[in-house]
């Protein structure tokens, strides 16, 4: 008997459309769990720039939902994700982290730690989508991907910024 993890281990992707249409699916997938993930981590931070900083991103994500549904217009299959098994296991760690004790310089360090991870993931995730859009020809998917791809890079580049305080600051308590 196989289960549905086993089902999707032999799914064959025939062309560079199926690849990209199955790597759409997660992407929506990644950004959809992090518009519920966001807001927690928003609650957590106490450093007020950090807060600014994932509240514009939270609002940026929603828009990179759409846009990644927009996407699925050129592969002419309906947008439904498929679980990100990646972000949720980045969530999984965040949420942990979240739910420990620690002095407030240090759990801000910690959630750009986890912050940062999920940007890379994603990064690397739009970059290969990218890639393959204009290989493909899917013109309008690469416009929007771009955009997500640009957005990403901004807030790990911000995020990196508040660290060199933040770390700081966790380096003098205790």
């Amino acid at each position: 008997m196989h289960s549905i993890s086993d089902w999707r281990i032999h799914v064959t992707m025939k062309t560079l459309a199926d690849a990209f249409h199955d790597e759409l699916r997660d992407m929506l997938s990644a950004e959809k769990q992090l518009v519920k993930t966001l807001p927690k981590m928003v609650k957590k931070a106490t450093c007020e720039k950090l807060t600014t900083a994932l509240e514009e991103h939270l609002s940026e994500t929603e828009k990179q939902v759409e846009r990644v549904e927009k996407a699925f217009g050129e592969t002419g299959r309906s947008p439904r994700a498929k679980t990100c098994e990646a972000m949720k296991g980045l969530i999984t760690e965040a949420e942990d982290m979240l739910k420990r004790e620690a002095e407030p310089s240090v759990r801000d360090a910690l959630i750009i730690a986890c912050a940062q991870k999920m940007e890379h993931y994603e990064i690397a995730t739009y970059g290969t989508l990218c890639t393959w859009a204009e290989s493909l020809g899917y013109d309008n998917a690469l416009q929007l991907l771009k955009q997500n791809i640009n957005e990403e890079e901004t807030a790990d580049e911000k995020l990196s910024e508040l660290a060199k305080t933040i770390n700081k600051n966790a380096m003098t308590t205790g």
